[in-house]
């Protein structure tokens, strides 16, 4: 009898995403369960009820909170194929302090971008875009964050990028390839990856979604 994984996830989910492309990246057999973020269910609030977040990763009778916790918990409990992680103990700590950076920083900015207006907004737009630059020296000449191979920093990295194209329709061209060639290139060699593909959305949903979004805030 196989193992028994479950995601509790929201399809539009940047972190929901990280959990379900490590899964893809290795091939794991698992459910991907949807939550209805405004009526949360009952196994959710129970098994994270501390954030009562999505995602949550079931294996078996334990249950994971926290997208990166998750991925690292999925790398190490299935270490025989794609590793994540460095085997190496410096290297690794390098992809640990980078991916806690995406998280602390990078998706915080990008929060505070599109939540608020004016001057606060632009000072967001500027904070982001400096933190990607750091972002861009960090791939040097490698093809991912994890060197030769897709690993940690690109799965918590990779989702904000679903987003990508709608929010430069939105709000002009944010992330261009002349200002980022190697986080464009970077970009487009994930998107390539089946395991990323999988999990992004649709364009055109994210768009309306987002659109609505908008409107709603608008309204307020």
């Amino acid at each position: 009898m196989g193992d028994e994984v479950i995601l509790l996830n929201f399809w539009l989910s940047l972190y929901g995403m990280r959990v379900w492309i490590a899964l893809e990246e290795k091939g794991i057999k698992y459910e991907n369960r949807q939550e209805n973020i405004s009526n949360k269910s009952q196994l959710l609030l129970q098994m994270n009820p501390v954030h009562k977040k999505i995602p949550v990763l079931f294996h078996n009778s334990r249950h994971i909170c926290d997208s990166l916790i998750a991925v690292e918990y999925i790398d190490e409990v299935w270490n025989d194929q794609s590793p994540l992680l460095p085997s190496d103990p410096y290297q690794r700590s390098q992809a640990r302090f980078w991916s806690n950076y995406v998280d602390t920083k990078i998706y915080e900015i990008a929060v505070r971008f599109w939540n608020t207006k004016g001057q606060e907004k632009e000072a967001a737009r500027e904070e982001f875009l400096e933190c990607m630059k750091l972002l861009e020296e960090q791939l040097v000449d490698e093809p991912y964050f994890g060197g030769k191979n897709f690993g940690f920093v690109d799965v918590a990295l990779v989702s904000l990028f679903s987003y990508f194209y709608t929010f430069t329709s939105i709000y002009g061209n944010l992330i261009n390839e002349e200002r980022f060639p190697k986080i464009i290139a970077w970009a487009n060699r994930c998107i390539q990856k089946e395991c990323v593909f999988k999990c992004f959305p649709e364009e055109l949903k994210v768009k309306e979604h987002v659109s609505q979004k908008r409107k709603d805030s608008n309204s307020e």
